[in-house]
C-alpha cells in the first residue's frame, strides 16, 4: 500500500444540489404512521417529517461547509483511492499528532468542532473521512476492511512528515485505532478509545454492572440491531434507497443519530446531508460487510488478541456496549487513563466535546515526549 498523489481540496457543492435536494424534500411520498406506540416500530412519521420540513426549508448546509473550509483538507491517494483529509497544525514546536477516525453514522463533521480545542491544546490534528464516506473515493471492489483503513491512516501519516503519533476514535474509529496501533507500533505511541471493544472471559463471574452491561448489549442486538444485519448482508439493496431518497436516508441515520445520543436537529442534518450530497449511502454500508464480523468478536470477548501500546479508555453511560476495565484489559494490557462519564452517548464530540477533549489531553499528554 502507498501514496500515490497528493491534492489540495476544499468542499464546494454546487447551488443547483442543494436545490434539487429540497425539490425532491418537498415531493417526499410518506408512508402511514406506525401502528405501535412511540419508537416501537422504528422512528415515527411525525419525527422524519419535522426533520425534513426543517431541512428542505431552513437547514443551512453553508455552515456546515464553512467549519471544513476553515482548515487546510487534502485528497491523498492510497492505492489510488482518494482519501478526504483534515489537516490542521497547532504551531506549537515538535506538537504531537493526533489522527481522529469516526464511524457510522459519523462523519468528519461529527469530529471537526474538536479541531480548535485541541490544536490550542497544542496537538496537530488530522482527521480522514473513512474509505465509501463522505469526500473520500468508493472502493470499487472487496477488501477496503478495517485492516486496509488502518495500513492507509499509517501511510497518510507518513505522507504528512509524522513519524511518531497517537490515534482516537469510537465506533469504527476504536477498531481502526486498534489495528493501526497493531501495524503501525514503530509510530503509533498510544491510541484513546471510545469505548475499547472487549467482552468478558469464557465462564467469567461477572459484577452486577458487567451483568447489566451483557444485558443492555443482549437487548440492542435483539431489538435494535437490523440496520447493522441489512448492513452486512445486503448493503447494495438498501442503497438504492438510501440514495435515492433523501427522506429514506433521513429515517435510516437518524433512527440511530437520534437514539444512541442526544443530538440537535442540525446536527443529525449535518450527518445525513453529507452522505446524501455524496451519496455513499451503499459504499458507508459496505464496511460492514467487510469487517462486521471481526468487530462482533472483539465486542463479545471472543477474540482477545491484546494490543500491546499504551490506551486511554471513555466510557459514556449511554454507549452500548459498555465494557469494565477488566474486560478492557484482557485486550489492552497498558491501560494508562481510563474515565467514566456520567452523560454523553455514542457521539461524545458533538454531545459532550469538553468531556471528550480533557480526556484526549490528559492520556496523550503524558506520551507527548
Amino acid at each position: 500500500m502507498r501514496v500515490t498523489e497528493v491534492r489540495p481540496y476544499r468542499v464546494a457543492v454546487p447551488e443547483p444540489e442543494l436545490d434539487e435536494l429540497r425539490d425532491r424534500l418537498r415531493r417526499t411520498r410518506w408512508p402511514e404512521p406506525e401502528t405501535g406506540a412511540g419508537w416501537a416500530q422504528g422512528i415515527p412519521l411525525s419525527v422524519v417529517r419535522e426533520l425534513c420540513e426543517h431541512w428542505a426549508g431552513e437547514y443551512d448546509w453553508r455552515a456546515a461547509e464553512a467549519r471544513l473550509n476553515a482548515y487546510r483538507q487534502f485528497l491523498i491517494f492510497v492505492d489510488d483511492l482518494p482519501i478526504h483529509v483534515v489537516h490542521a497544525r497547532s504551531g506549537r514546536p515538535g506538537a504531537l499528532p493526533l489522527i481522529l477516525t469516526h464511524g457510522w453514522p459519523g462523519s468528519v463533521l461529527e469530529l471537526i468542532g474538536l479541531v480548535e480545542p485541541l490544536t490550542e491544546r497544542g496537538f496537530d490534528v488530522v482527521i480522514p473521512s473513512l474509505p465509501g464516506y463522505g469526500f473520500s473515493g468508493k472502493p470499487a471492489g472487496p477488501g477496503w476492511g478495517i485492516e486496509a483503513i488502518a495500513a492507509a491512516w499509517a501511510q497518510i501519516m507518513g505522507t504528512l512528515g509524522y513519524v511518531r503519533y497517537g490515534a482516537a476514535g469510537s465506533d469504527w474509529g476504536t477498531s481502526v485505532s486498534s489495528l493501526l496501533a497493531t501495524a503501525d507500533s514503530e509510530h503509533v505511541c498510544g491510541i484513546h478509545l471510545v469505548p475499547p471493544l472487549a467482552g468478558p472471559a469464557p465462564g467469567e463471574e461477572l459484577t452486577a454492572a458487567e451483568r447489566d452491561a451483557v444485558a443492555q448489549l443482549r437487548q440492542r442486538a435483539r431489538d435494535n440491531s437490523a440496520y447493522s444485519e441489512v448492513h452486512r448482508t445486503v448493503p447494495q439493496t438498501v442503497g438504492y434507497g438510501l440514495t435515492d431518497s433523501p427522506a429514506g436516508l433521513c429515517a435510516w441515520m437518524a433512527e440511530k443519530l437520534l437514539t444512541w445520543g442526544e443530538l440537535t436537529r442540525d446536527q443529525v442534518l449535518d450527518q445525513v446531508t453529507l452522505y446524501w450530497l455524496t451519496g455513499t449511502g451503499a459504499s458507508s454500508a459496505r464496511l460492514y460487510a467487510e469487517s462486521i464480523d471481526q468487530v462482533s468478536g472483539w465486542i463479545t470477548g471472543a477474540d482477545a488478541r491484546q494490543v500491546s501500546v499504551p490506551v486511554g479508555a471513555s466510557i459514556f453511560p449511554a454507549e452500548v456496549p459498555r465494557p469494565s476495565r477488566r474486560w478492557a484489559r484482557r485486550r489492552y494490557p497498558d491501560i494508562r487513563y481510563w474515565k467514566e462519564h456520567d452523560r454523553g452517548g455514542h457521539f461524545p464530540a458533538l454531545e459532550v466535546p469538553e468531556l471528550l477533549v480533557e480526556d484526549l489531553v490528559a492520556f496523550f499528554r503524558p506520551l507527548e515526549d
